[in-house]
């Protein structure tokens, strides 16, 4: 029930108030007596004063390619995906998006709830979803949508489940490849359903791409942003061992950063200069950290797929770019970032040697781009036009070897970190430089 104050004639000075008869102006205070009486027994939710939005969770949506293992669409079906938040609260939003699409895409109900073990809900916790006021939405070609607040009671890390049906015929053709968390796809409108009876499974995400938490107190987001590593290739699936997720843990048991957001928009192929696997850093970064409320810091891990791209199937027409062009780009995103008051932090690029073996990406690494690879690491180590450094190639390559990822480190194919290489990534971060 919402009361118009501006609804009650004004009485603007005496003068004017002999126009309203006596007992037309009794019934008026009356009538608003009763009218604030009954909005304040009704027990109306109304925003916290002071609440603000921020990300708790985000996926950066990327565009799909013939050869993805992914599901194609989605008819008279419900995908069901689960994703860890990183501050809890007591309302919510999520942010669908249909930003490659090239069709409309029709969505007939969506319903969230606490997760439970294996894709079930907690069903006490289950409710709908609403876009403006609506149960149902149309994601149209090349754009997002913002749900409205979402009552529901969650603790920090703690996961949520993303119900969606799909009545009619839906093409995904926005997506995230790497979710490294099951999603379920059942047969027919199971949205409210504590297990569904799921058909297939996936581990990508489908449209979802944020989920907003709201806050009287002064919450901020930091931004980890980047290619498959920070994405977190290799990292078991659905046990949050991604860096990001490590980072989130280090920081909400530090007295003092409790109301620290930590997000992960990396992308699996993700590059600096160029598009490929999503679009390029420098074409996303408005989006992906710009654009998310109250983002204070980015740390940003991109520049190995510049280098090891170039002479392998999968760009086997281009050179490697200069150290200049990689430079100038990283210079692009500080620029960018210090003109909406974010800190940007860089981490210096990963060992690669001996990275795909025997793979058809070879030959993704040569000592050529090896050669680049430390410049602009050293680089990175001694510039002073970004907020901090955080020397990841120190941590993790090999003593012995150091072109090479530490063997305890190595997730199996010489480029992309395991759990425990993971965990060691996040515990190199100084949080002092998030403060």
């Amino acid at each position: 029930m919402k009361l118009r104050l501006d609804s009650v004639p004004s009485v603007p000075n005496a003068k004017a108030s002999a126009i309203v008869p006596r007992t037309l102006r009794l019934s008026m205070r009356v009538a608003l007596s009763l009218l604030l009486s009954s909005a304040i027994a009704s027990g109306e939710s109304r925003p916290v004063p002071g609440g603000r939005w921020v990300a708790t969770w985000t996926a950066a949506p990327m565009n799909t390619q013939p050869s993805d293992p992914v599901v194609p669409g989605f008819n008279n079906q419900t995908v069901r995906e689960i994703v860890r938040v990183t501050l809890g609260g007591q309302r919510f939003r999520i942010r669908l998006s249909n930003e490659f699409g090239s069709l409309p895409v029709r969505i007939e109900s969506v319903h969230v709830a606490l997760g439970g073990a294996d894709g079930t809900i907690q069903p006490k916790t289950e409710c709908p979803v609403t876009f403006g006021g609506s149960q149902s939405l149309t994601l149209l070609p090349g754009a997002p949508a913002l749900s409205d607040p979402i009552a529901l009671a969650v603790a920090p890390l703690s996961h949520i489940a993303v119900s969606t049906y799909f009545k009619d015929r839906a093409p995904v053709q926005t997506y995230h490849l790497e979710a490294l968390q099951t999603a379920f796809v059942a047969s027919g409108n199971q949205v409210g359903a504590e297990k569904l009876d799921a058909t297939q499974t996936s581990t990508s995400h489908y449209f979802l791409s944020a989920v907003l938490v709201e806050s009287a107190e002064d919450m901020r987001t930091v931004v980890t942003f980047g290619d498959s590593i920070t994405d977190g290739a290799r990292s078991t699936v659905n046990l949050d061992h991604r860096y990001p997720d490590r980072v989130a843990e280090r920081v909400l048991a530090t007295a003092g950063m409790k109301n620290v957001s930590v997000v992960n928009e990396g992308i699996g192929g993700n590059r600096v200069l160029s598009d490929g696997r999503g679009p390029g850093a420098l074409a996303r970064f408005d989006r992906d950290v710009l654009a998310l409320p109250h983002v204070s810091h980015v740390i940003v891990l991109e520049g190995i797929n510049d280098i090891g791209w170039p002479g392998t199937p999968l760009e086997s027409d281009q050179s490697a770019p200069t150290f200049e062009r990689i430079i100038s780009g990283y210079r692009q995103l500080i620029a960018r970032a210090h003109a909406n008051n974010i800190k940007i932090i860089f981490a210096s690029i990963l060992p690669f040697q001996g990275a795909f073996e025997g793979k058809p990406f070879r030959p993704y690494y040569n000592a050529e781009k090896d050669d680049l690879r430390r410049k602009v690491n050293d680089w990175i180590r001694s510039n002073r036009e970004a907020d901090g450094v955080v020397d990841l190639d120190a941590i993790m390559r090999d003593p012995a070897r150091p072109g090479y990822l530490r063997s305890e480190f190595d997730g199996g194919d010489g480029l992309h970190p395991n759990d425990a290489g993971y965990k060691a990534m996040a515990d190199a971060i100084d949080l002092t430089l998030l403060q």
